[in-house]
């Protein structure tokens, strides 16, 4: 996948009104981000094995990212999970609000050769630094792809009709 990094990208994303950025804010700038780049995210995906994506994303090609949102620099440092992200994504990105000190995230313990990082606000998003590729198993990839699919079916269901589940 190739973005603007932010170099490239003006103004830099920030909240226009001042407003603190939470994670919300961060999923839905960066779901834009990917969407004008052929990726379709939804939020809070559950994995196999008990885990939850922040966002993950599929492509047309059946590209798979996860996006790992920190907004405080306690929620990073203490959050040791994210490394079983990278058994269900081709790519794996940190995502954080415009002014987070991302100066851990280029250490070692957070694999800055593998993981990309996205700074956002709640109206876009930049790419600071890209994900290196992982392709998935193919069978791997077909029961994730499968997943999220089937998640993203029953969430618009659930919006149109939220009794749906109690009619089965």
């Amino acid at each position: 996948m190739v973005m603007p990094s932010l170099s490239d990208t003006a103004p830099r994303p920030v909240a226009p009104d001042g407003a603190a950025v939470d994670a919300a804010c961060v999923a839905r700038g960066v779901s834009r981000l990917l969407l004008r780049h052929d990726y379709t995210a939804i939020a809070e995906v559950p994995l196999a094995g008990g885990r939850r994506a922040d966002l993950m994303a599929v492509d047309s090609r059946g590209s798979i990212i996860i996006v790992e949102i920190k907004v405080s620099r306690a929620d990073l440092l203490g959050d040791g999970k994210w490394r079983d992200y990278l058994d269900h994504c081709d790519r794996f990105y940190w995502a954080v609000p415009h002014g987070f000190d991302v100066s851990p995230l280029e250490g070692a313990d957070f694999l800055p050769d593998r993981a990309g990082l996205f700074i956002a606000d709640r109206y876009d998003a930049a790419m600071l630094r890209e994900a290196a590729s992982h392709p998935l198993p193919a069978p791997r990839r077909k029961k994730v792809t499968l997943s999220f699919a089937r998640r993203a079916a029953r969430r618009l269901i659930q919006m149109n009709d939220p009794d749906a589940e109690s009619a089965v």
